[in-house]
């Protein structure tokens, strides 16, 4: 007799009520926002742009938006729990369930971006058919997801037991988010999702960062972040945990991170 595939635990793993979710949020800005400014460049953002930014967490891509478009454009950034934004900043905050609630203001956005959402919600299609459904005609949507199943190291250089430590570490968070209804796969999808969500001009680019202080440093606060769900899964003790910890805090390993990658497409005119 066959036991039943085990339903995924509820919530978002890594919830933006704990104090490490303001640490994740600086060291991913340190890691990744200059990649996303890049392409939110070349993707036409000017002043008295309309954007909006989907599971914002921190406030950096916001700041930048509200930067780049200027007093005559418009930053709208919402998250199921925007506590973390700043309100004067430039930009309108909302509280805003981008599954479950119809997309704020449809039609009107020239620019709609979401970084590390898609990855984490099970109903993904919606999510981006609500986003779409936001852009005007002729808008872009740009999303970036990581792919951890397309590299599953946190140590690439797999030298001695405290990096096989890590990668152990790794692969247990990964189970963790996979019970949690992410898709460590997802990543790699994104320019076939842009493309049936009916977007056209879709292309994809990726980002590895390997090693350095961010690196460790937004290594830590995950662990940090989950540690009690590692223990009580039985994925990881208390013993384990606390010399990953150390060895990052020393400088022993060379920590790296998934691949993000960015995709992006254009909503085609209507008619």
């Amino acid at each position: 007799m066959t036991s039943s595939p085990r339903p995924p635990d509820r919530g978002y793993l890594l919830d933006n009520a704990r104090a490490e979710a303001g640490e994740r949020f600086v060291w991913l800005a340190e890691l990744f926002d200059g990649v996303t400014r890049g392409h939110l460049d070349r993707l036409g953002v000017r002043a008295g742009s309309r954007c909006w930014e989907v599971g914002a967490g921190g406030p950096s891509i916001p700041e930048a938006l509200a930067a780049a478009v200027g007093p005559t454009g418009y930053v709208l950034a919402t998250d199921i729990d925007p506590s973390w934004l700043q309100t004067g900043g430039g930009y309108e905050v909302r509280r805003h369930d981008v599954v479950a609630d119809p997309p704020p203001e449809p039609g009107t956005f020239d620019l709609v971006h979401a970084r590390l959402v898609l990855v984490h919600l099970p109903d993904r299609a919606a999510a981006l058919a609500t986003m779409v459904a936001a852009l005007r005609p002729g808008g872009r949507l740009l999303i970036e997801d990581a792919d951890t199943a397309l590299q599953p190291l946190a140590c690439l250089d797999d030298s001695g037991p405290a990096q096989r430590r890590a990668n152990r570490l790794r692969n247990s968070v990964r189970e963790l988010l996979t019970r949690r209804g992410a898709d460590l796969r997802y990543g790699r999808t994104l320019p076939r999702a842009l493309r049936e969500a009916g977007l056209v001009d879709v292309a994809a680019a990726g980002f590895f960062p390997v090693g350095g202080p961010a690196c460790d440093r937004l290594e830590a606060a995950t662990v940090r972040h989950v540690r009690g769900e590692l223990l009580a899964a039985g994925l990881a003790d208390e013993a384990e945990i606390d010399a990953h910890l150390a060895a990052i805090h020393a400088g022993e390993l060379d920590l790296t991170l998934a691949p993000l990658i960015s995709a992006w497409g254009r909503r085609p005119p209507a008619g």
